[in-house]
Formats: C-alpha cells, sequence, structure tokens
C-alpha cells in the first residue's frame, strides 16, 4: 500500500467500487488507478504461467514443464506433497501422459495478487474411457505463483479430483 493509499483509504475504496475516473481524480487517487492496471496486468502474466505450464505438460515439454516450477515449488496431488525433484522423477511423466491423452473442460481461472505472490485457482470436468467405461470426474487446481526477475515462478500446485457418480448410484 502506497502512503497516499494510507493517508486517503476512501479514495481507495471508492475507485474500487467504481465511481468514475473523473471523481476519483477530483478526491487524489490517480495513484490507486495505476495499482489497479499493475494487478490487472499481474493477473494476466499468472494466467499466461499457468496456461504455458498445461501447454507444456500437454506437449509433452517436461523442460519447459519445469521451468516454470521455482526451485522450492511442492506438488500436492494423490493424497502426498512431492519437492520439484521428486514431482519431476515421480508424477511429471504420468502427468505428461494424462495431459496427452484426456482434454479437460477448464472454467474460469479466479486469480488473486497480493504484491510478489499471487494465485490462480480453477476447476475442470473430464470425461474419459477407462477400461471400457465412461467415468467422469470434478478437478480443482490452485496454484501459488511468486514474482522473480525471469517473470511469475510456480511455487506450488495443488490438484484434486472426484469422480462424479451417475444419477440414482
Amino acid at each position: 500500500m502506497t502512503a497516499f493509499q494510507m493517508a486517503r483509504p476512501a479514495a481507495t475504496c471508492l475507485l474500487l467500487l467504481g465511481l468514475t475516473t473523473a471523481s476519483c481524480r477530483t478526491l487524489g487517487a490517480e495513484p490507486v488507478s495505476r495499482a489497479v492496471a499493475s494487478v490487472q496486468s499481474d493477473s494476466t502474466d499468472i494466467v499466461a504461467t499457468v496456461e504455458r505450464f498445461h501447454a507444456a505438460l500437454a506437449a509433452g515439454d517436461s523442460s519447459g514443464a519445469m521451468a516454470l516450477l521455482a526451485p522450492d515449488a511442492v506438488i500436492l496431488e494423490s493424497g502426498g506433497i512431492e519437492t520439484r525433484e521428486e514431482y519431476q522423477s515421480h508424477h511429471l511423466p504420468g502427468d505428461i501422459a494424462y495431459a496427452q491423452r484426456v482434454h479437460p473442460e477448464r472454467g474460469p481461472m479466479r486469480v488473486v495478487v497480493r504484491g510478489d505472490v499471487g494465485w490462480a485457482s480453477s476447476s475442470s470436468a473430464t470425461t474419459r474411457e477407462v477400461r471400457g467405461e465412461t467415468v467422469r470426474s470434478n478437478g480443482a487446481e490452485l496454484v501459488v505463483l511468486t514474482r522473480t526477475p525471469e517473470g511469475w515462478r510456480i511455487n506450488a500446485i495443488h490438484w484434486s479430483s472426484r469422480t462424479v457418480r451417475p444419477s440414482g448410484a
């Protein structure tokens, strides 16, 4: 928060509540609009980073996927926690194979930015064939990122999913 925002919190709230730009300028809230633009740009960059990670998995590009993970990244899936190195040697090959054969319908990504940290959450729906049976599942993803000199990097991923039971089952 800038010194201006601390001194004029009402102006900050007014801009965020949607007053016209002219009204906010009258209150001296110009620095806030630049902050909002910065958060929007960060949100766009965070979404792009998460999408590049998924694209790398789908393309079978393990180096590309790993380049987006921070050195201290952790991956939470299947009830476990893996370091970056463990993920690379254990789950990454399976995640690539899965991403290449299954194409989930992803919901919108919700992004929150707090300074140099941001997180993106989303859900997905998947339909696939397993041993001749149609299996539907819903998934959730939470990705935590930090701003680095190289751009946004992934520090944590949490994936969870559940099978959708047929109605009446």
